[in-house]
């Protein structure tokens, strides 16, 4: 009889003790199927989230070390400007170049004070903008032909076309705007021409060295309060090449908070205005002169501000591309952003749920393995006769460790089996009591975070990221908790299968 044939028999002739073996397999198996697949299904709800969430990201002043730097040293930060200058074209186009990114944008931001033009306004907001305007127009400079809301899935040009090479480089005054801006200006159709009438406060500032006034002050009235301003206006051209409608998301049920955040940034998006980058920079120089009174010399001197849109090719790269991109940005207050960095601003109960998980598959594994190992241990030595049996008629160690190892499998891998079924239960069941405990859903932040450009319509709360978690049979549930529980029982083997290397079988036999 071989050793495949005594192992078999062995399992069968020996009940007792191969129930014992197996319930014990199975019970640690179910806490270490259970915290598997708890794990499994945190990591798939990240990876899931992060990728719907977009391979995007933008550059973004770190508030948090300026706030600490500044409790800790605020003289550091007096009459210092450095600490808050944006990274420089040439350090964001550097940026675009590294290997991860599909394209990139850099946008010369400006907004618009109107009267006569009219913006949408949603009728639940009620906005008031204020500064001698009633409605109020964003203006989204571009760098590339092609828009990134619009390959980001954001928008949908409905009629006419983007912007041409020479759009870009002459800052022509094109502009794209939305279906519902356009209905509520006189139903504007393509190559109408449009004039804003761009408004905005002065408010005088008082002559230098007039006696008992600070240079640059604001001027007052008699009664020592500030002046009213003086409200300027000053038209601004442009021609309609473009009409976009705003891609909506698929309904969902929503909090009152969450609505109303959901409301206002689709508000923001139907009223911005894109154009090329020189035709907004064109903007906001007649601004600060006609509006705001800046000189020309002030204007030259002053340092353009852009928002950065980076699109990678892969999620998978964000990590690589930040530790890069991060490392070509001299300002050490700025740092590379992502839009799934959200995630862990909101699913912070998810991630320590998966953390708890982890180590309880450590812990278990290593139960599971001291237990093994001396039930095992135990059993053998209640068959120290019979192995120095085999020992004494020239069985080879070797097959006797197979037969051992032979039993072991047969009755663990029986056990796994069964616990990858209850234990997938088991985790269910223990998932959706901890979703109800106070501490679960009160960790997250309810706060929506909000960067500028893509990043901004990509939003999500801790609601959507439980609602995405499930406790399902995946492969990688599977696939890792058999090679987990195999494993374990085959180490807890070691020690076991060392006393079948000391046996001498004339001392058994005596």
């Amino acid at each position: 009889m071989n050793f495949w044939q005594r192992g078999l028999k062995s399992v069968t002739r020996r009940k007792g003790r191969s129930l014992i073996l197996f319930l014990v397999i199975f019970i640690l198996g179910n806490v270490i199927a259970g915290s598997v697949a708890i794990q499994q299904s945190t990591k798939n709800v990240e990876e899931e989230t992060k990728k719907q969430m977009g391979a995007v990201a933008t550059i973004e002043m770190d508030y948090e070390r300026v706030d600490k730097e500044q409790q800790a040293n605020p003289e550091a930060f007096e009459n210092n400007d450095e600490w808050h200058r944006q990274p420089s074209l040439k350090e964001l186009e550097a940026i675009g170049e590294l290997p991860y990114v599909k394209y990139f944008e850099y946008s010369v931001g400006s907004w618009m004070g109107l009267n006569k033009i009219k913006a949408y306004t949603d009728e639940e907001m009620g906005m008031s903008y204020g500064g001698g305007a009633k409605y109020n127009l964003n203006v989204r400079g571009v760098n590339r032909k092609e828009l990134v809301d619009i390959e980001e899935g954001l928008i949908k040009l409905e009629d006419g076309s983007t912007f041409s090479d020479k759009d870009i480089a002459e800052g022509t005054n094109n502009i794209i705007i939305s279906k519902e801006v356009a209905e509520l200006n006189g139903d504007l159709k393509v190559g109408d021409q449009i004039v804003f009438d761009v408004t905005g406060e002065y408010y005088p500032m008082e002559d230098e060295g007039t006696e008992g006034s600070d240079d640059g002050a604001a001027t007052m009235d008699s009664m020592g309060e500030m002046a009213e301003p003086e409200v300027r206006t000053f038209d601004f051209p442009a021609k309609v090449i473009g009409i976009f409608s705003v891609i909506k998301k698929e309904q969902k049920e929503m909090t009152p908070e969450e609505r109303s955040n959901d409301s206002w940034m689709a508000m923001e998006q139907i009223n911005t205005i894109y154009a090329p980058n020189k035709l907004s920079q064109e903007l906001n120089r007649q601004m600060s002169e006609k509006i705001w009174g800046v000189s020309p010399e002030d204007l030259e001197s002053e340092e353009e501000n852009y928002q950065t849109t980076y699109a990678l090719k892969s999620t998978d790269d964000i990590e690589a591309f930040r530790e890069e991109a991060n490392a070509l940005i001299t300002n050490k207050y700025y740092e590379i952003m992502a839009a799934s960095d959200q995630y862990d601003q909101v699913a912070g109960s998810m991630k320590k749920l998966g953390q708890i998980s982890g180590y309880v598959v450590i812990i278990a594994v290593a139960a599971t393995m001291m237990i093994i190992s001396l039930i095992v241990l135990l059993f053998l030595r209640d068959r120290k006769h019979e192995l120095g049996i085999y020992l004494s008629l020239g069985e080879n160690r070797g097959k006797i460790i197979g037969q051992i190892l032979i039993e072991l499998l047969l009755i663990g891998s029986l056990a796994l089996v069964l616990s990858l079924v209850t234990g997938n239960l088991l985790a269910g069941g223990i998932s959706n009591s901890l979703f109800q405990m106070d501490w679960f859903t009160n960790n997250g932040q309810n706060g929506m975070m909000y960067y500028g450009g893509v990043i901004g319509q990509n939003n999500i709360s801790p609601e959507e990221v439980q609602s995405a978690y499930k406790v399902t049979f995946s492969a990688g549930y599977i696939i890792t908790y058999l090679v987990t529980g195999l494993g374990t029982i085959l180490l807890s083997a070691v020690v076991p299968l060392l006393y079948i290397l000391r046996l001498n079988p004339k001392k058994i036999m005596m």
